[in-house]
């Protein structure tokens, strides 16, 4: 029984490892799509049509994501704010967005 369940927790273990290696592809997807849009003005596009990609539609879903519209049109929206993905994700930026928000509803 205690190998089953040594067994078990390895294989969720490897789990979760390979979901957060698909994540780290989708935030250097959206990186690129970034750039893309600072060089080209075609970010948006270009996540839109890998989102929508049988590649891009495999690795959402290995990252736990589900590929939907929905997903494809706030992953749009991210690219044309033009914020990092390590910009939006640090603490500084959320600390900032949460005073800004915070300054509007006052």
């Amino acid at each position: 029984m205690r190998d089953f369940v040594d067994g078990t927790a390895y294989n969720s273990e490897q789990g979760n490892r390979a979901r957060k290696l698909f994540a780290a592809v989708v935030l250097a997807a959206l990186d690129d799509a970034i750039a893309d849009d600072k060089k080209y003005g075609n970010g948006p596009e270009q996540i839109a049509r890998w989102a929508r990609s049988r590649d891009g539609r495999e690795v959402l879903s290995c990252a736990g994501i589900d590929p939907n519209e929905r997903v494809v049109s706030g992953l749009m929206d991210f690219v044309g704010k033009g914020v990092r993905t390590s910009v939006a994700l640090s603490r500084e930026e959320s600390e900032r967005r949460h005073a800004a928000e915070q300054a509007e509803a006052a």
